[in-house]
C-alpha cells in the first residue's frame, strides 16, 4: 500500500520555511552514489524562497552524483534554544548545475549582500560548480517542549508551481 500524496503547500508555510532558510547558513545534502548508497555532506547555501543554491568543487562526488541521478534530499535546522525547542525542514527534490553566467553573477551579488562580514569565495572559474536544488516534497518539523510536530507538503501540486518548477518562490 502506498502513502497518500502530501497536500499542496500553502503560502503561510512557504513564508515560514523561506524565513528559516534565510536565517540559517548550512544544510546537509544527500545525493546517491553509483552503488545506490547516499552521500551526505554539509554545505553552505543561498536561498531564493525555497530554491537552494550551493557551490562545490567540479571534481567532487557531488557533481558526478547529481549528473548521474538528480534526486536529492536536504535538511536544515535552527539552533535549539535553552528549552530545546527548534525548527527544521527536510526537502526532497532535484539538483541541476547552473550554467548561465548571468544567473551565477546574480547569485554572487546575493552572497556578497547576505554575508558582508564574511569573505566568501564567489564562483567564476571552471574549478567550481553552482548547483540548484529545486524542492518537490517539503517536511517541516518543530520541536516544542520536547515534542515534535511534522507537516509534509507537495510543491508540484501547488497551483503556482507550474508542475514542480518553483516559479512560486
Amino acid at each position: 500500500m502506498t502513502d497518500p500524496a502530501p497536500p499542496p503547500i500553502h503560502e503561510r508555510a512557504v513564508e515560514a520555511i523561506a524565513g528559516l532558510l534565510s536565517r540559517e547558513r548550512l544544510m546537509s545534502v544527500a545525493l546517491n552514489n553509483p552503488d545506490g548508497w547516499p552521500q551526505v555532506t554539509t554545505v553552505g547555501y543561498l536561498n531564493e524562497g525555497l530554491n537552494l543554491y550551493f557551490i562545490v568543487a567540479r571534481s567532487s562526488r557531488k557533481v558526478a552524483n547529481a549528473g548521474r541521478d538528480p534526486r536529492a534530499g536536504v535538511a536544515i535546522r535552527s539552533e535549539s534554544n535553552s528549552h530545546g525547542d527548534a525548527v527544521g525542514v527536510s526537502m526532497s527534490g532535484r539538483v541541476r548545475e547552473v550554467l548561465d553566467p548571468s544567473t551565477i553573477e546574480r547569485l554572487n551579488r546575493q552572497v556578497i549582500a547576505r554575508y558582508p562580514d564574511v569573505h566568501v569565495y564567489c564562483p567564476g572559474g571552471d574549478a567550481v560548480a553552482v548547483l540548484h536544488f529545486t524542492p518537490e516534497i517539503v517536511s517541516c518539523v518543530g520541536v516544542i517542549d520536547g515534542r515534535s510536530e511534522t507537516q509534509t507538503f507537495s510543491i508540484a501540486d501547488h497551483p503556482a508551481s507550474g508542475g514542480g518548477e518553483s516559479r512560486l518562490f
